[in-house]
């Protein structure tokens, strides 16, 4: 049972993650803001931070979970389903991603 509870956390780092390295680019903050893009600039390097280390927990989560050779595969597999989740939320309901990144932030 520990295993699909250390599977679902990797997989809503993963979410995560990619969601804050598509917000640290100014199209898509721009989207969740939903002002004219060129007003907008988002928190660049503290979105890539998180990002990048939300991606590098999932990756020590599965490794925690399953065998390396299987964690791989998995975390792998997880950054491409949460990478298109991400997308999709994107182009449908950007303001789904609020939830991901509810701090107002003033450049």
């Amino acid at each position: 049972m520990p295993e699909a509870l250390y599977l679902i956390a990797a997989a809503l780092l993963s979410l995560v993650g990619m969601a804050w390295l598509a917000l640290s680019m100014d199209v898509h903050w721009a989207q969740l803001k939903q002002i004219p893009l060129v007003d907008s600039q988002p928190p660049k390097a503290i979105l890539k931070a998180l990002g990048y280390s939300a991606l590098l927990v999932s990756l020590v989560v599965c490794l925690v979970a399953d065998r390396p050779s299987i964690a791989a595969l998995v975390w792998i597999m997880l950054m491409v389903g949460s990478a298109v989740a991400v997308a999709f939320a994107l182009a449908n309901r950007p303001g789904l991603l609020k939830v991901i990144w509810p701090i107002e932030f003033k450049a």
